[in-house]
């Protein structure tokens, strides 16, 4: 049969698929030889086993029944037992550490019979009857579903009756009176007795912890840390050990590095008599771990001995929890310690230097989400704020400035040399030039992939979303908070991108130096040590993962400014450059006349307007991106983004004819829009569509393309440019704009006396696109994916209409582990992208391969794309940094033969 149970002499630290993270690690200090508590494992496929059927599998409990019997006879003693009980406690413990999420319950084995014999064995009254009523409060709550509260109740009025603080100030009597009363509250609850069977007690403590697996909290937490919903808990059974057994007893947590800054030192808290669970639930003040040593130095010193070995055995900073009983220290738990971004890079390198580990394992050990973190900049810490409400933290990082309702507004403040916050219901592409010029974005609608929320953090920009509590009035220019706060135009107000709170007034910012050291620019002679450890650590290991990774890193940059800034931190070229940015404000209407133009006068005249226009800003771009590669996108909006809004041009209309003034040229127009009109935008006349049905719109683009480029080459510069046709459903359509491409190309390389060529390639969006990519290879020298529109296609969902309806749900229900938009959706998505890239290649051997979704920034999809063998990624510029790590950290993964996980 299978082996469910096993006991700490079984395993390893390498078993934490099997044992979970704490049952390993017990196992792994075990055969260390530190003074671990006896106990066993129930592992991790038994609850699996549980949770599938509702049961204990087939063999468990006989399995438990020998172990426990094992336990027994090595510590001389039956659980339960009257005169001498053995207790246990009963811990969670799943592969991935998973703080405070699942339930623990200590001193299972105490009964009505039994804690007298715990008492004369111990010699102390007290300290029994303190174990009885523990164990009854966390059973009650843990096993039997009762709300903390009315343990909480109870407690509280005895300490108030006996006029004390604190629990440790309860004599015996209380606490016996305490476990009547507890009892009661069991017994009203849950119209039964609190079990007084000690084996019953420990099986339905089992159980307790199986379900916890699912508890709502546990689920939030795994969606959050992006841990799979299947790979259940393990339950550990340990021997009780008593920090509460007086002042020469206690309980503590220990860190061998600090977890906050990285530094070295002694780090962590004490308190004397306590259980463990005391320390966490925070009901006492606790000691710095320094003050250990006056109390107890024997102890001490053999606590910093251990947590010197397991820091050198694990080559990590390592997190412990211990206990002192009566002067004798136990090591109840060890694991690889979580800790702050800084303090990630910061003790990687430390690690590094003290020979523990090399170069590549600490790359291993540092993160794109990380590296993310230290970009941004933060509010003081010591700074007052007072938020008005809170929303989703949708792009890290701190913004102050005024408050702006429309872009216009935004942009004029910011071009004044103000500092502006866009505010908005919800923002959409007409927002860029507003977003671009703000410090932060905030709206009071839509979630983390919402349009505001993407295109934030692909620019870096601070932004909170979802502020339902707010109510966004665009027409008065203000917004207000239900218990009648108003914010007006113009009032200076702060939003925190990391908790989502927005304040009103001015907070105290602290910037990024490790952003501006990835800019290239020198940190100030006032930075602290501290900071400056984790900038050189920051800038040590983006030396290693260049080196290391396979990947190319591209930028996502529509302009010059967003090409420089680019380049600067690391871009190895414009994966994406989307023209349809460059059509906003004043050359909408040019655009507009020439779809509605009935001449080819007309039509040609908007054309000649356009063409300059577009030659500079390709200039611009390709001056930037000297040398490197540009793949410029021609025009892909959705048509109506070019047309008068059909609404307003009929009420227009209508109210002329109501009012007798009819108005022939609108009524034209409206005639025209109407005809035009589509019913889905999105899936409608755009990309190729538009440039095959719109004469000379893409002409004009590539005329633009290679003139700029021509003119670069005169001033002995090296433009390389590549022309991407987008939305390609069929090789014959990127056939057509081809032929039209090179003709064009060929009449300006005439023109100049210049040989001009430039590689023409499609984005593959489209699942037809993706299927038929061998096709598609013989007419396309690149493929970009667009796996933004990709995952539209193939899901059959929009993101900017569906991310506030069913996506809560879908989370929740475990359809998504994660929004697909936010990371490539692997099986689906990405096994199209897979396909296309692989068919293409064998149609055409030296097909380049990018993408460049936002999906290029995205940690874990660059770990998809490198298992695939794509060429490039390509992302915002402030994610440059991030994808340059991850492209590293993928490629030693990769080389190991491991997974893609990227946490």
């Amino acid at each position: 049969m299978q082996q469910y149970v096993f006991d700490f002499s079984q395993g390893s630290k390498d078993d934490r698929d099997l044992l979970g993270g704490k049952g390993a690690n017990l196992a792994e200090m075990t055969s260390l030889g530190l003074p671990v508590p006896p106990g066993f494992t129930i592992s991790t496929e038994a609850c699996r086993a549980y949770l599938a059927t509702g049961s204990e599998p087939d063999g468990l409990a006989d399995e438990v029944e020998r172990n426990l019997a094992d336990l027994e006879m090595r510590m001389g003693k039956r659980l339960g037992d009257p005169s001498d009980p053995l207790l246990v406690s009963v811990r969670s413990g799943a592969k991935f550490s998973m703080p405070g999420m699942m339930d623990t319950v200590l001193n299972v084995g105490l009964t009505d019979s039994s804690v007298s014999g715990l008492a004369g064995k111990a010699g102390d009254e007290r300290f029994a009857w303190d174990s009885y009523r523990r164990l009854i409060q966390m059973f009650g709550n843990t096993v039997l579903g009762i709300d903390a509260e009315h343990f909480d109740k109870a407690m509280d009025a005895v300490k108030r009756d006996r006029g004390v603080e604190a629990d440790v100030d309860l004599d015996a009597a209380d606490l016996r009176g305490l476990v009547d009363e507890f009892k009661a509250v069991v017994r009203r609850e849950c119209d039964e007795e609190f079990p007084q069977e000690p084996r019953r007690q420990l099986d339905l403590a089992i159980r307790a912890v199986f379900d916890s697996w699912n508890t709502e909290r546990a689920r939030i937490y795994r969606r959050q840390e992006r841990i799979a919903d299947d790979l259940g808990t393990a339950v550990n059974i340990v021997a009780m050990v008593f920090g509460n057994l007086g002042p020469d007893s206690g309980t503590g947590v220990a860190f061998t590095r600090d977890p906050a800054t990285g530094e070295q030192g002694i780090y962590g808290d004490y308190l004397p008599n306590a259980q463990g669970e005391d320390v966490v639930a925070g009901i006492r003040n606790t000691l710095p771990l320094a003050d250990l040593e006056r109390l107890d130095k024997t102890s001490y010193d053999q606590l910093l001995g251990f947590m010197e070995t397991l820091e050198r055995h694990y080559r990590d900073l390592c997190d412990i929890e211990f206990t002192i009983e009566r002067g004798k220290l136990w090591m109840l738990q060890t694991r690889v310690g979580k800790r702050t971004a800084a303090a990630a890079f910061r003790i990687a390198g430390q690690l590094v230097d003290e020979g523990l580990i090399d170069e590549d394992e600490a790359l291993s050990r540092v993160t794109g989400a990380q590296l993310a973190q230290l970009m941004f900049p933060q509010f003081d810490p010591a700074a007052e704020r007072t938020p008005i409400a809170r929303g989703m933290a949708a792009s890290p990082g701190a913004a102050v400035g005024r408050a702006a309702f429309d872009s216009a507004t935004a942009v004029a403040w910011a071009d004044a040399g103000e500092d502006v916050i866009l505010v908005r219901r919800e923002t959409n592409p007409d927002d860029l030039r507003g977003m671009v010029a703000s410090r932060g974005v905030l709206t009071s609608r839509g979630g983390k992939t919402s349009h505001a929320a993407v295109v934030a953090r692909g620019m870096g920009r601070t932004c909170v979303v979802g502020v339902e509590a707010l109510r966004v009035d665009p027409r008065a220019r203000e917004f207000a908070t239900p218990d009648g706060v108003r914010v007006a135009e113009g009032d200076v107000i702060s939003i925190d991108g990391g908790t989502g709170e927005v304040i009103v007034g001015e907070v105290a910012v602290v910037p990024s130096a490790v952003s501006d050291a990835l800019g290239g620019e020198p940190l100030p002679d006032d930075v602290d040590d501290a900071r400056r450890q984790v900038v050189d650590a920051v800038l040590r290991f983006m030396r290693h993962a260049d080196e290391r990774r396979r990947l190319g890193v591209r930028a996502n940059a529509d302009t010059g400014e967003d090409a420089r800034r680019a380049r600067t931190l690391g871009a190895g070229g414009i994966g994406l450059c989307r023209t349809e940015h460059m059509f906003l404000g004043s050359r909408r209407k040019v655009v507009e006349r020439i779809i509605l133009a009935r001449t080819d006068e007309q039509r040609e005249a908007g054309l000649d307007e356009l063409r300059p226009l577009q030659r500079a800003d390709f200039a611009e771009i390709l001056e930037a991106m000297d040398g490197l590669p540009v793949t410029i996108r021609l025009l892909d909006p959705p048509l109506h983004e070019f047309l008068p809004d059909l609404t307003d041009l009929s009420v227009k209309v209508a109210v002329a004819e109501a009012t007798g003034q009819r108005d022939h040229e609108s009524a034209d127009l409206l005639a025209e829009v109407q005809r035009l009109h589509e019913q889905n935008p999105m899936l409608g006349m755009r990309g190729v569509r538009l440039g095959l049905v719109v004469p000379g719109l893409f002409q004009l683009q590539v005329r633009a393309i290679a003139e700029a480029a021509a003119e670069l080459r005169g001033r002995r510069l090296d433009p390389r440019p590549q022309i991407m046709v987008p939305l390609v459903a069929a090789v014959q359509e990127l056939e057509a704009i081809r032929d039209m491409a090179e003709s064009t190309v060929a009449e300006v390389a005439a023109e100049t006396g210049l040989e001009l060529r430039f590689p023409i390639g499609t984005m593959i969006e489209l699942p037809r696109a993706a299927m038929t990519a061998h096709q598609i290879a013989q007419a396309a020298e690149f493929f970009s994916f667009g796996t933004n529109d990709l995952t539209q296609t193939t899901w059959g969902f929009s993101r900017d209409d569906v991310e506030a309806t069913f996506f809560p749900a879908y989370l929740e229900r475990g359809v998504f582990g994660v929004s697909p938009f936010e990371s490539i959706d692997a099986e689906g998505v990405g096994r199209l992208v897979s396909i296309a890239a692989w068919e293409g290649k064998e149609t055409r051997q030296d097909l380049e391969l990018g993408v460049c979704g936002e999906h290029g920034g995205d940690p874990d999809s660059i770990h998809f794309f490198e298992s695939i063998k794509l060429d490039y990624v390509s992302c915002s510029p402030f994610r440059v940094p991030v994808a340059r790590l991850e492209a590293g950290r993928a490629a030693l993964t990769a080389a190991r033969g491991e997974g893609s996980d990227s946490r």
